[in-house]
């Protein structure tokens, strides 16, 4: 199995589908929103002529107001990868969602659940706020807290509820022994971050020249997605909230998911650092990073 992750506006779809038409591979999206129908443009989702004839898997799976875990992605992803495998293909996964790659790529168990638990903690965070929040994770999580940012509150209040129901950090992998056979590669985006913060600019702004606030509008008028569904807590989709309450105008929303990408983008960066195998690719071209994967590959087919 290969893997391609990395920050938003890196380039790994066109990557992903390059090295696929070489290798016989089939693509498997580790992309937490393009698992969302009608969810194109603001998650980037490839096209039908982007993805040139190469099998995309995880994408356009769920509607817009289904709630969707990371233990179900787990479970469906890897019936996927164990089918391409059967076909004698090579499964390719490609995405920007660490915790999705986290979990093909290690093999532990989903955390403990526990709903009541959960709306206390949301109670809770509705009388106090964010910060209180992340100051209680803070002191019984102190890994935890250092990797989660307090605005994060849906990462924070569920990094409270593992290490209350299991003792343990989210942030903990298991042990690293149980690491599923793949190549994994992270794109860094370019020569610095000042270059990948650039791509991001301008991916936004060509997403509002293909009719992102169009895209907005049609899921909350015609699909009736609410603002407080899982979905719409994207980047590219959250910031239009205050746009159709009327506080805000069009450029504000453009600026904020500029912004809120290039943060985004900051902890991608800071996940994938977390896999101690990933070989990051930054300067090179497309065509270069997929020589050096493909070299790559055909090396450890033939070792094993």
């Amino acid at each position: 199995m290969i893997v391609i992750g990395g920050a938003t506006a890196t380039g790994k779809s066109e990557l992903g589908v390059k090295i696929a038409k070489e290798i016989n591979g089939e693509i498997v999206s580790a992309d937490s929103m393009q698992i969302y129908r009608y969810m194109n443009i603001g998650t980037a989702k490839p096209t039908l002529n982007e993805m040139d004839g190469i099998n995309h898997y995880m994408i356009d799976i769920l509607e817009p107001y289904e709630n969707y875990s990371v233990a179900e992605y787990k479970n469906q992803a890897f019936e996927i990868i164990n089918g391409i495998k059967k076909r004698g293909k090579v499964p390719v996964v490609v995405g920007g969602t660490g915790l999705y790659i986290n979990a093909l790529l290690y093999d532990y168990s989903p955390f403990a659940c526990d709903e009541k638990l959960r709306e206390e903690l949301k109670k809770e965070y509705e009388c106090y706020g964010a910060e209180y929040m992340h100051e209680k994770l803070c002191q019984i999580d102190p890994e935890g807290g250092v990797k989660i940012h307090f605005n994060n509150i849906k990462r924070v209040l569920r990094a409270i509820e593992v290490k209350l129901l299991t003792g343990k950090s989210i942030t903990e992998k298991s042990d690293k022994e149980s690491m599923i056979h793949a190549l994994v590669y992270v794109l860094s985006g370019g020569n610095d971050r000042a270059d990948l913060y650039e791509k991001i600019n301008v991916r936004v702004d060509k997403m509002f020249e293909n009719g992102l606030e169009n895209e907005v509008s049609c899921l909350i008028k015609d699909k009736k997605v609410d603002f407080n569904c899982q979905s719409m807590q994207a980047i590219g989709y959250k910031e239009f909230r205050p746009y159709f309450e009327q506080n805000i105008d069009i450029e504000e929303v453009k600026g904020k998911i500029k912004q809120h990408t290039r943060n985004y983008a900051k902890r991608q960066i800071t996940w994938f650092k977390s896999i101690d195998t990933a070989i990051w690719l930054g300067q090179e071209t497309t065509d270069e990073k997929k020589e050096r994967i493909i070299g790559d590959y055909y090396r450890y087919f033939c070792r094993l």
